[in-house]
């Protein structure tokens, strides 16, 4: 990926019409809108009907939802609330919308999004076509080593549960014009959450989980991108997670002090002062990654990242007690490793890698071992496998525990 220059101009403005109702609605951007669902999957919402469902509904309801929708008489359905473990301790709540509204805000997503996405910044990468994690990475550590060592890390408190209403549809409204649409993003916004039997309406916030809130949380914080951009300042945005680069302590705190302004008073955002900080290029943590601190900047998996695969792993070597070994591997082990060993290919993870092979390799001669159970079974299975008699026995029958 070739990181882009600093000072961007849009790509392209692309006029905006006024019958964006009507492109929304339209078959075959609902054909669309309907397969995207499918494809994503996910739980049901409150009214229980899942995903499978879909298609079948859509061609005995279209008629009647394209009706309602362009008469403003659509009313969205509360979404369902559903806790999460964050990966750093703590719950994180995602709104889980019904499969219908999934569609409907699909559809939209489908209709806007080439229109915001040309005038957003190159260095936004979440949850943007041929963007991604790895590029927000490569871009951070290209920003390291042009000098620019000093970070201003900075952390929105609950982002999704804090966006502004007024803010946000102030921006969506300097294109939109469509006041149909406008109208229907707006409930949206407003749905109320399902907790406990009880639905309980928004003021503000959008539900993170439902597919309109990525390009929601990129409109309103392109106006972050833009003014860092005007102020000639060095960053990398992933949604809510960014990171400003500057080359000297002095510099970062007086950026770090005149942004935090622009992020609580024009955007009414909350910043986590106890989690955001000014810190040194190699203390960062970006989207899972460290980098280190000679004058390559090479990628690393932080210690932090490491324990949390072993925790992970764990869990999964518990639930492979009571299974064949070889099925365990295959269906459950090699598909987690193989999914981080692929997301940390870019870093520099050789030494880490051969410790965590032997690691492996023994919490599963610690599976075998338990399953065998009797001593004997151990004896039996250990000099089948052409161990001598001695060496067999004293295996089989020490009084160690399995690990």
């Amino acid at each position: 990926m070739s990181v882009p220059n600093l000072l961007w101009a849009p790509d392209k403005f692309v006029p905006v019409p006024d019958n964006l109702m009507e492109q929304v609605i339209d078959k075959l951007n609902m054909m669309r809108a309907c397969k995207r669902v499918l494809t994503n999957g996910g739980s049901a919402g409150i009214d229980g009907m899942k995903t499978e469902r879909l298609p079948a509904w859509l061609q005995r309801n279209l008629d009647n939802l394209q009706s309602s929708l362009l008469e403003g008489s659509y009313q969205p359905q509360p979404v369902r609330a559903v806790e999460i473990e964050k990966p750093g301790g703590g719950k994180r709540i995602l709104g889980i919308p019904t499969v219908v509204d999934r569609l409907i805000q699909q559809a939209i997503h489908q209709v806007l999004n080439p229109y915001f996405d040309p005038e957003f910044s190159p260095f936004s990468f979440g949850f943007r076509k041929g963007r991604s994690t790895t590029d927000a990475v490569r871009a951070v550590q290209k920003h390291q080593q042009e000098g620019k060592r000093w970070v201003i890390d900075v952390d929105l408190s609950k982002f999704f549960d804090e966006v502004n209403h007024d803010v946000l549809m102030s921006l969506i409204k300097r294109k939109v014009k469509d006041v149909r649409l406008l109208k229907l993003i707006d409930k949206y916004l407003r749905t109320g959450i399902m907790q406990g039997g009880v639905a309980s309406p928004r003021s503000k916030g959008t539900p993170q989980g439902s597919p309109l809130s990525p390009l929601l949380s990129n409109i309103l914080l392109n106006e972050l991108d833009k003014e860092l951009d005007k102020r000639g300042h060095s960053f990398c945005r992933y949604v809510d997670d960014f990171v400003i680069l500057v080359r000297s302590r002095k510099s970062a705190e007086r950026v770090f002090t005149s942004i935090t302004r622009v992020i609580e008073k024009r955007l009414k955002l909350k910043i986590n002062h106890t989690k955001s900080r000014v810190i040194r290029g190699h203390q960062l943590i970006f989207l899972g990654y460290g980098f280190t601190s000679d004058r390559n900047v090479r990628l690393t998996v932080p210690k932090s990242i490491r324990q949390r695969f072993r925790m992970k792993a764990r869990e999964l070597f518990r639930k492979g007690r009571g299974m064949n070994i070889r099925k365990f591997i295959s269906d459950i082990l090699n598909p987690f490793i193989r999914g981080w060993i692929n997301y940390y290919k870019h870093s520099n993870v050789k030494g880490f890698a051969e410790e965590l092979d032997g690691w492996i390799r023994r919490r599963l001669r610690l599976i075998i071992w338990r399953q065998w159970k009797k001593p004997r079974t151990r004896f039996r299975r250990l000099t089948a496998m052409g161990y001598k008699y001695v060496h067999a026995m004293k295996c089989a029958y020490n009084g160690r525990g399995a690990w």
